[in-house]
């Protein structure tokens, strides 16, 4: 069955290593913000031009445009048969966009639930490749980056007060989205501090429980 999802979590919670999971476990485009506004603007489209003269000004891209521009990816070909959408919705009327233009289709959504200092502890640990940018948690396994052998540094934006900065935002602007989907039953809740392994099965079996749900 065809799986139209939203993956929610705080920064740190993983939501890029699970996604990366089941896209390909279902064939399905993930689609982030950061990826999606990079397409629109190095295809030139219309809006990609648009949010690029506003980026490049400092300024923020509103509810209108953001979601035109998600619009335009769902479009894509590639999209037809499922998507994974992490990074939008990010605020309540992103979510009711996005409602109005699936028209009735369902929409699984996961929240992948981190506590705040367990994404404290999670980011403080987190390096990054200085060469390549590949992220990794494993450091003390792998000094280098198995990607390029390059040296691992921490992430400027993973220090502390930097993280909980991020959490504050994520909590008076994305958490009310927790509100607005979890009433629906395929609304899904996986702790996220959990094992690897035990995190991407419980999302896995969350997923496809929704899925039946939606056929019904």
């Amino acid at each position: 069955m065809q799986l139209n999802m939203i993956l929610l979590g705080p920064p740190g919670a993983g939501k890029g290593t699970q996604a990366s999971h089941l896209q390909r476990l279902w064939r399905i485009p993930h689609i982030s913000t950061g990826a999606m506004l990079r397409t629109a603007v190095r295809e030139g489209t219309p809006l990609g031009k648009q949010a690029e003269a506003i980026m490049a000004s400092g300024g923020l891209l509103n509810d209108e445009l953001i979601t035109a521009l998600v619009e335009e990816r769902l479009r894509h070909d590639d999209a037809h048969a499922g998507f994974l959408l992490d990074g939008f919705p990010r605020t309540i009327a992103q979510a009711e966009s996005l409602d109005r233009y699936m028209s009735g289709r369902a929409l699984v959504i996961v929240e992948l639930a981190l506590s705040d200092e367990n994404v404290v502890k999670r980011l403080a640990s987190r390096m990054v490749c200085h060469n390549c940018g590949t992220n990794r948690q494993d450091e003390g396994v792998y000094p280098t980056c198995h990607d390029c052998g390059g040296p691992l540094v921490p992430r400027e934006d993973d220090k502390e007060q930097v993280v909980r900065n991020r959490l504050e935002v994520y909590r008076t602007q994305t958490a009310p989205l927790i509100d607005y989907y979890q009433g629906r039953p395929t609304f899904c809740r996986v702790d996220g501090a959990q094992l690897f392994d035990n995190v991407r099965e419980d999302m896995v079996r969350a997923v496809k429980k929704a899925l039946t749900l939606c056929s019904d």
